[in-house]
């Protein structure tokens, strides 16, 4: 039972009181599975591309001068970083149980200062002031001076945590790589260890997008509607070509996904993927488009000047959507469409094949559909969201109306180009080309019931990904498309189809 009000406390000035427990924690790759320094350095690329001339610059006047200067021009938002919740859950326990937090971090003092304000649960933060990086040895020093020696416990992550594992009195290891594990193992005997899925291959598999390299078989069609599939040279060629287009297109999907981090994770779905969860490091998405354009590069060595050059403006006409056009209302549509066709072209030059311009006409007007019925379906979801401005995008869910105007109408103005095709070519490329050219008739009833369904199902709420990537997985696109390649086989080989009479 505690002292009355008016007696003296028995405890003397001189008697030494029991600190409350102490837990520093780590921020980059700890407290968060990303790194801070790092989505600065891309938001400022986003925001103020030219700045990447600054870099070398900031550097050469040390490494907190360095992030001093990028947190200055790009200030992540704390509130959409991914939070490890496991660790946070420990943390507000060790809260309520009376133990000091303090967030402990090599990252800029008002990156730190801003996460502190966002989560509500340290007591104080320490991070770099644009003199001293607080990491390793500087960290270790100032913990010690703070707190004195084995004053704290320690939550961390890297090798560069070592020196403070060994120094603290309890040691939290947090998605520790195994290397640096048994390392810290040999210091210190961790108090809990917080394992992560290790799976990074299937992460790093998922976001090469491979699915989406279905897209780049646009590169065959060109030898194929030449008829020349029975040309060995030429069929290897369209193939390096595929794959160099194969592997362009996913470091440009690797590039989008870093640029469109805050985005992704504003996104209900969107935000599970590699790098907005933090299963994957920008670094290593880095090394990852930097490898795949390497591979492209010597692929190209394989191919002729005009490919290559074609390629390279795809990458850039991709880099230049993912950076800052996919957020123009219409350009963005008309872009990817412009994509699709920009593979055909390269495939044609790949296998140097002459190509028809009725056939550039209908893939910009078909694609263009498609890639309204993506937008569409991209609104419709924002519009039972109760949202009314499409993140990242130049849309309205108000443009709803127009889109499902303009995109099945492109659809069909594709059909009647093919239909101008028959009749205008009957007498030469496509009478050339093929036995029974009448035939060709029954696949435009096909690519009109296939679109107009695409748009009923984008309507009904039922398209919630690229129309591609549904086409893939839907087993009446096969269907249609199994019967197309059916039709075009007969008119190809003169096979008569009695069904039909024909």
């Amino acid at each position: 039972m505690g002292p009355d009000r008016g007696q003296t406390s028995t405890l003397s000035a001189s008697t030494p009181v029991e600190a409350a427990p102490v837990l520093c924690v780590d921020l980059d790759g700890t407290l968060i599975a990303t790194d801070s320094m790092w989505e600065a350095a891309l938001l400022l690329l986003k925001k103020r591309p030219w700045d990447v001339f600054r870099f070398a610059f900031w550097i050469t006047h040390g490494r907190p001068y360095f992030k001093r200067k990028l947190f200055d021009r790009a200030m992540p938002d704390p509130a959409l970083f991914p939070y490890r919740q496991d660790l946070l859950a420990l943390l507000r326990q060790q809260k309520e149980m009376g133990v000091k937090l303090v967030l402990a971090t090599g990252s800029d003092q008002r990156m730190a200062e801003a996460v502190c304000q966002h989560l509500g649960v340290f007591d104080q933060c320490i991070g770099t002031d644009g003199v001293t990086n607080m990491t390793r040895q500087n960290k270790l020093a100032e913990l010690e001076r703070r707190f004195g020696a084995g004053g704290f416990d320690y939550a961390g992550n890297s090798s560069a945590d070592l020196c403070l594992w060994r120094a603290a009195k309890h040691a939290y290891l947090v998605d520790v790589p195994p290397l640096v594990k048994r390392r810290a193992m040999e210091v210190c005997t961790p108090t809990r260890i917080f394992n992560y899925s290790d799976g990074r291959l299937s992460a790093m598999l998922r976001a090469l997008r491979p699915h989406q390299w279905m897209k780049n078989l646009l590169v065959l069609l060109p030898l194929v509607l030449a008829h020349q599939l029975h040309d060995r040279g030429k069929l290897i060629a369209a193939v390096w070509a595929f794959w160099a287009f194969c592997f362009c297109a996913s470091a440009i999907y690797i590039v989008n996904d870093l640029f469109d981090l805050e985005a992704d994770r504003k996104h209900a779905t969107k935000r599970n993927r590699p790098f907005a969860s933090g299963r994957l490091q920008v670094p290593s998405g880095l090394i990852m488009a930097a490898t795949l354009l390497l591979a492209a590069a010597g692929l190209c060595a394989l191919a002729p000047a005009n490919f290559t050059r074609l390629l390279i403006v795809y990458l850039m006409a991709t880099l230049a959507y993912s950076m800052w056009l996919k957020r123009r209302l219409l350009i963005d549509v008309l872009l990817l469409s412009g994509l699709y066709t920009l593979r055909l072209i390269s495939g044609a030059q790949a296998v140097q094949v002459e190509m028809s311009m009725w056939l550039l006409a209908f893939s910009m007007f078909f694609f263009l559909s498609l890639a309204f019925a993506k937008r569409y379906a991209e609104l419709l979801d924002l519009q039972q969201a109760g949202e009314e401005i499409a993140s990242g995008r130049g849309y309205l869910v108000s443009d709803l109306r127009i889109i499902e105007s303009a995109g099945p109408a492109s659809g069909y103005i594709a059909v009647l180009v093919f239909c101008n095709y028959l009749e205008m070519e009957k007498t030469s490329a496509a009478g050339q080309l093929y036995q029974r050219p009448h035939l060709l008739w029954l696949v435009a009833p096909i690519l009109l019931y296939w679109i107009t369904r695409i748009w009923f199902i984008a309507r009904r709420g039922g398209l919630d990904q690229d129309p591609i990537v549904f086409a893939l997985r839907d087993n009446r696109s096969y269907a249609c498309g199994m019967l197309a390649a059916v039709i075009v086989l007969a008119a190809t080989f003169g096979w008569h189809i009695p069904l039909l009479g024909l």
